[in-house]
Order: C-alpha cells, then sequence, then structure tokens
C-alpha cells in the first residue's frame, strides 16, 4: 500500500471511528491554498477540525508528534478560510486521530482520539 492509499485508508477509519460516536463528518480531505484538513467535523456545540495520523508503532514517537508548530499553523490557517467561507456559531476545535496499524489495514488496529490537541 502507498502513502497515499494508507492514508486514505486512515482517514476513513478516523471517519469510521468518529461517526460510530456521534459526530457527522461534513466534509473529508478540504484543500486549499493554505494547506489541507483531513476530516471536518461536527458534534453537539463544536466543529471540529481533525488532522489523522498514520504509522505502524509509536517507536520513533508518537503520531500526535508529527503534528508539529508548522503544521499546526498550517491547520489553524485554513480552518479559518473553511470558516469564513461556512457561517457557523459553533465551537472550533482541534483533534488529532492517532492510528496504529502494525499489521497494515488487515491486522489489528489502535485508534487513540485527543481532543484540543493543539489551541489557536
Amino acid at each position: 500500500m502507498d502513502n497515499r492509499t494508507s492514508g486514505s485508508w486512515g482517514e476513513e477509519r478516523a471517519a469510521r471511528y468518529l461517526r460510530l460516536r456521534a459526530y457527522r463528518i461534513l466534509e473529508k480531505n478540504y484543500r486549499c491554498r493554505l494547506g489541507e484538513i483531513d476530516l471536518i467535523a461536527r458534534r453537539g456545540g463544536y466543529l471540529v477540525f481533525v488532522e489523522v495520523k498514520l504509522r505502524k508503532t509509536d517507536r520513533f514517537g508518537t503520531a500526535r508528534e508529527f503534528v508539529n508548530r508548522a503544521k499546526q499553523e498550517r491547520i489553524l490557517a485554513t480552518a479559518q478560510l473553511w470558516l469564513q467561507e461556512h457561517e457557523t456559531n459553533l465551537q472550533p476545535r482541534f483533534d488529532v486521530i492517532e492510528i496504529y496499524a502494525p499489521e497494515g489495514p488487515d491486522g489489528k488496529v489502535k485508534i487513540n482520539h485527543i481532543e484540543n490537541a493543539f489551541m489557536e
């Protein structure tokens, strides 16, 4: 499985995980000139911008550690543009979903959802 295929698989797993927890997926792979947001979801009074990180293991660091300050700033700027295009009264939140799949898509998968992973 190449990086693009595995990334799509990971994002679909994350979307399924969120749906099972009463999130409504509004958008997948929102792209603009400033960057990309993997998933945009809604639950309760929150509008959740989700970065999905897929790794085989955490041997070289947790998946969330790969969402560094530069990546966070791109996500924040992209979210601001999305919010300008879509009027809402919902409270924005930035989450990271870590997916660990040591044996690939056919093996056991561990999902860790970090709410409020970083702030504006």
